[in-house]
């Protein structure tokens, strides 16, 4: 009797599972057809977040990415040294500091000043006193000449007071010279021939705006024309200097745009020109020096920050292009689906040429205007394959 009962449970179970089973297409799932074609319904598609763009023509133009450094253009580099010997009495600015063009960096005791006044009023006192010189002997000259036109002295004593007359000119004028260059020494120190007198400090100004880049000086030190006291950059364009492997120097190309990105703004990107590509080889790294001159007028290119730089090459073109993501590898051969209808797609084969900043050149196989999937294509694969899996 037990062995009846077993029986029959078997019968039933078998029974209920041959059972056909009834729904609908998109229930079924995607699946592939022998026409070639693949289906997906478009609930599927919903969930893949399956997208979709007509085949265009683009203009590809390939990048050599690469990194690099903030730098100042040399030409606005300059280095501040003080006019004359003296003491150094305040440092107005530090290192960061940014100064504009004639801002006061520091005052000293301008002993070259102070001598350089000294000799002017000694210069112009001598001046003066060959000219009281020169007044005197005019008149005796006069007299001189009118006595040898009477006979009542010799002709010899009036050239002797004419030639003497004219010495004393020209010790004038070369007393006036001396007076001048004296003069233009102290105009250097913001000094004038009315007021000779330096006053208590002389103050070292800015020559242009920009950065103070180093600071040499320390108040009570002693420093002369020779020294560097501080040095000033103007970031208001800057370089930004690559490193470039000597095998990609060939497809460098000057004048043209080079991107720029740094992580503090992420998303930004600063256009710079590509100026120069240098003469000599970094024997340790095998690297050539590449520079980008680069606009900074807000200043937030920071010197010495890393950059990610983006260098124009030779090759630009326009092709038909597609996202490198809507090319699939089917059986080793390249493979974009074509969307035939809503819920139908065509595994297209296609020739693939370079590939420049995430899309694909296709040089065969598809035309201008074909709706493709660009998002989603490797589950159309997945279809293909597990298709061609289950037929073998």
């Amino acid at each position: 009797m037990k062995r009846l009962l077993f029986v029959w449970a078997v019968s039933f179970l078998a029974f209920g599972c041959s059972k056909p089973q009834v729904g609908t297409k998109e229930d079924a799932g995607p699946e592939k057809r022998k026409d070639g074609t693949v289906e997906m319904g478009l609930e599927a598609q919903k969930r893949v977040d399956m997208r979709f763009a007509p085949v265009a023509v683009s203009q590809l133009t390939e990048y050599l990415n690469v990194t690099g450094t903030v730098q100042p253009i040399d030409s606005k580099v300059g280095q501040v040294r003080p006019l004359a010997r003296g003491r150094l009495q305040e440092v107005l600015v530090q290192v960061g500091d940014r100064v504009q063009s004639g801002q006061p960096l520091a005052r000293f005791d301008n002993i070259e000043a102070g001598e350089l006044a000294s000799q002017y009023e000694s210069a112009r006192a001598e001046l003066q006193r060959l000219k009281v010189q020169a007044a005197a002997i005019s008149k005796q000259v006069e007299r001189n000449r009118r006595l040898s036109e009477i006979g009542a002295v010799p002709t010899k004593d009036y050239e002797i007071s004419l030639s003497e007359q004219q010495a004393l000119a020209e010790s004038i004028k070369s007393q006036e010279s001396v007076l001048a260059g004296i003069a233009a020494r102290l105009r250097r120190f913001g000094l004038n021939e009315a007021s000779p007198q330096p006053a208590a400090a002389t103050v070292i100004r800015a020559p242009f705006s920009g950065v103070v880049t180093k600071v040499q000086a320390s108040p009570g030190e002693v420093v002369d024309p020779e020294r560097v006291l501080f040095t000033i950059a103007d970031i208001s364009r800057v370089w930004v200097q690559a490193e470039v492997y000597e095998r990609d120097l060939g497809r460098l190309q000057l004048g043209h745009t080079a991107f720029i990105t740094v992580d503090t703004y992420p998303g930004e990107k600063f256009l710079g020109r590509v100026t120069y590509v240098g003469d000599f080889l970094e024997p340790q790294t095998r690297t050539v020096r590449v520079r980008c001159e680069v606009p900074n007028a807000d200043h937030r290119l920071k010197l010495d920050m890393f950059v990610s730089v983006r260098l124009p090459t030779k090759f630009s073109r326009k092709a038909i292009a597609v996202p490198t993501g809507a090319i699939q590898q089917i059986e080793g051969k390249n493979v974009v689906f074509v969307r035939r209808s809503d819920e139908k797609f065509e595994a297209r084969t296609v020739q693939v040429g370079k590939v420049v900043d995430g899309e694909t050149e296709i040089a065969a196989g598809l035309a201008q205007g074909e709706p493709i999937v660009v998002q989603g294509a490797f589950h159309l694969k997945s279809i293909v394959m597990g298709g061609k899996l289950g037929e073998e």
